[in-house]
């Protein structure tokens, strides 16, 4: 069975075309993620603050500064070494940062982790982590990430 050369250059443009626009699609979203070390405490209030470097897939690599303020049934100490995050649905760096609504419940003695999901806007921010300190509690707040000079 022959195929005439137009209905094989169709097929070969059907494909191209099919290739170009997932690749366009694919183009915008960004992967990134974050490595970051972060230390607080907590007595109703808490605050944290930290300092870490956020990698993405197109190349752009920035140091950055995180706060994580806010309140709640919680107390104790505690601090995260290389902790590490994974942002979504980010289309453009400008998302990455901000403030992140933030929801916690922990409890730990001596050595203890971490594992939350953190929002703002359509962005998410998965992070996780493995520490130290003495924490107990239930509080809410917000993770905010600033650029470093």
């Amino acid at each position: 069975m022959r195929t005439s050369p137009s209905v094989g250059f169709a097929l070969l443009v059907f494909a191209l075309t099919g290739l170009y626009s997932s690749r366009t699609e694919a183009a915008g979203k960004i992967d990134c993620e974050m490595r970051f070390n972060l230390s607080g405490w907590a007595a109703i209030y808490k605050h944290a603050e930290g300092n870490g470097t956020i990698t993405c897939d197109n190349g752009k690599r920035f140091n950055v500064h995180i706060t994580a303020v806010g309140g709640g049934l919680t107390a104790g100490k505690y601090k995260v070494e290389n902790g590490k995050g994974k942002f979504a649905e980010v289309s453009n760096t400008d998302q990455l940062f901000g403030s992140y609504a933030q929801g916690e419940a922990n409890a730990g003695l001596i050595k203890s982790g971490t594992a939350q999901v953190l929002t703002k806007g359509t962005s998410t921010l998965a992070l996780s982590g493995a520490g130290e300190g003495i924490d107990l509690g239930v509080s809410f707040g917000k993770f905010t990430i600033t650029r470093t000079k």
